[in-house]
């Protein structure tokens, strides 16, 4: 029996909630990770894992959890991950060691990969025509608005309680969307047959993606070709070799191929008729293959502004982490408020103009940044162009969700979902990879000229740039004192303090436009996007699924 319209909509606050948990945790960490280290000592090596365990996993298993979904049930596969979700909270919360709390997060990334591609799917079946605009314009939003919160809610936890409440909040607000979940989301799965289970291709999906994602998130730490011998990659008692080819290329010739095996794999069984972990036919799909070639290409540049300006308010404007996430708040503002547009041009606007009016307001609000960013910049200048970026992702995002799964099959949605899910994470890996890469370069060529102008020795030099570059500029604000105590006098200390600012600032102002270049890119991508969903605007299920 269908839920009632407003069963649904209820529901679909349960489900926003559920999605939010696993979004926000995924960015938490970045504001509470001084207070974790002066708790349990971390080193820099086990920093990053706290952070990339979690990601790893998450974008690895997604279309594995997706596809598992369509079979066992959509609500039930959320529901399961929730609790596993919850489990791996509690135990990060209480975490007394790097290692406790590393693999904490390697489930919570199993947790939260079991959340996010349900969720889609559970709004694609639930809701139909004009609501389902809707319902996706709220989904995409709580995604872009909850990446502003997770640094937010993480610097207020960490100052105002402990850093470990980061974690447990997760208890009750988990509790809370099981219970909603229970009362007003029905159960929902793919009819038909029920074939073997593509174990093979699962964890095939897992050689693909984990290897993939470490690779692009990590190739300027520890190398791209050569290793970098003061980044040496390690895990446990395992180290690399100090000297020679990098882990770098050997991740990312593993995922190659685990790629063509994957693809050899699901087409095998596929022709047998057998169940596979994902359809490939799917991408015979115009607007699935489309719009998944655009989802891509936009996500590479949709939160290089996200990478970049926390650092810059915190490193060259001076704020505190929770000052810094409070900015970014506005950027939530306008994810938040694009729900409501999105809703309003359900049904009046074609979704691929609505994605295209997204990414152009993506665009204007990433070079207003590049713009009016300098030293002397507040935040009362940025937050207007964070607004409307914030706006310009609300709508892409929902939008570009609606496009893609429009045509999907209903008994594969759970496959679309996780599809969909997994490339705009890869996507905002190779993002964050090359963004970054601009930000971090664009400072160190800078910072040279400028002390080149400030007549600073060129082995002096050498050290400047690397203090600021490795610490990803947090040496700035200590950088006078730190030069006055080596017996530099205070004029020239000040000097290349304040040179240092305007280098950083020229460094994120090139990764804002390097952001907005691929932001650009996706824009005329999203014009083959024209004509794929026509006629669907009408509420009625595409061929697809009259099956």
């Amino acid at each position: 029996m269908a839920a009632s319209t407003s069963t649904r909509w209820v529901g679909l606050l349960f489900i926003s909630l559920a999605i939010s948990l696993v979004i926000i945790d995924g960015t938490i960490v970045n504001t509470i990770f001084p207070e974790i280290i002066k708790d349990l000592g971390l080193s820099s090596t086990e920093v990053q894992w706290v952070q990339e365990s979690y990601v790893l996993v998450f974008a690895s298993t997604l279309l594995i959890w997706g596809s598992l979904a369509d079979r066992m049930g959509r609500r039930r596969v959320l529901l399961i991950g929730i609790v596993v979700f919850i489990a791996s909270s509690v135990w990060a919360g209480y975490a007394d060691s790097a290692s406790s709390l590393i693999w904490a997060r390697v489930v919570q990334g199993f947790g939260g990969a079991m959340v996010l591609p349900t969720t889609l799917s559970l709004v694609n079946a639930t809701f139909q025509g004009k609501e389902r605009g809707i319902a996706f314009a709220v989904w995409g939003s709580t995604i872009g608005g909850m990446v502003a919160v997770g640094p937010v809610l993480g610097g207020w936890l960490a100052t105002d309680f402990t850093w470990r409440w980061a974690f447990l909040i997760n208890v009750p607000l988990g509790i809370l969307i099981i219970i909603g979940l229970l009362l007003f989301v029905m159960e929902s799965k793919s009819p038909g047959e029920r074939k073997s289970i593509d174990w093979l291709g699962g964890l095939l999906s897992v050689l693909l993606f984990g290897p993939l994602v470490f690779g692009l998130i990590e190739g300027r730490v520890y190398g791209w070709w050569e290793v970098n011998p003061e980044n040496v990659f390690s895990l446990g008692s395992f180290r690399w070799a100090e000297s020679g080819i990098s882990v770098i290329p050997v991740a990312l010739v593993l995922s190659l191929l685990a790629g063509i095996a994957f693809v050899w794999w699901e087409t095998k069984r596929a022709r047998k008729n057998q169940g596979v972990l994902l359809d490939l036919n799917l991408f015979t799909i115009p607007s699935f293959r489309n719009g998944s070639v655009a989802a891509l290409i936009i996500s590479m540049g949709e939160f290089g502004l996200l990478f970049a300006i926390p650092l810059w308010l915190q490193n060259v404007v001076g704020m505190s982490p929770i000052g810094a996430g409070l900015v970014l708040l506005w950027l939530a503002g306008g994810a938040f408020a694009a729900s409501g547009i999105g809703g309003a041009l359900s049904g009046k606007l074609p979704p691929e103009r609505a994605v295209q009016l997204g990414v152009l307001l993506e665009i204007v609000g990433i070079m207003g940044f590049g713009v009016v960013a300098s030293t002397d910049t507040g935040w009362q200048a940025i937050a207007p162009f964070l607004f409307l970026y914030g706006v310009g992702v609300g709508l892409a995002t929902a939008q570009l969700t609606g496009v893609i799964m429009v045509d999907v099959p209903m008994e594969q949605t759970g496959q679309g979902s996780g599809s969909q899910s997994t490339v705009r994470q890869i996507g905002s890996a190779l993002g964050i990879a090359v963004i970054g890469t601009m930000l971090f370069t664009g400072t160190e060529s800078s910072l040279e000229d400028r002390l080149d102008d400030l007549g600073v020795p060129t082995t002096d030099q050498a050290v400047i740039v690397e203090a600021v570059v490795e610490s990803a500029g947090a040496v700035i604000p200590q950088l006078s004192g730190i030069a006055v105590a080596t017996g530099m006098d205070a004029a020239t200390a000040d000097a290349i303090q304040e040179a240092s600012g305007e280098a950083f600032t020229d460094g994120a102002q090139l990764a804002a436009y390097a952001a907005a270049g691929f932001l650009a890119l996706g824009f005329f991508s999203t014009f083959r996007l024209g004509g794929a969903v026509s006629g669907t605007q009408t509420g009625n299920l595409p061929k697809a699924r009259k099956v």
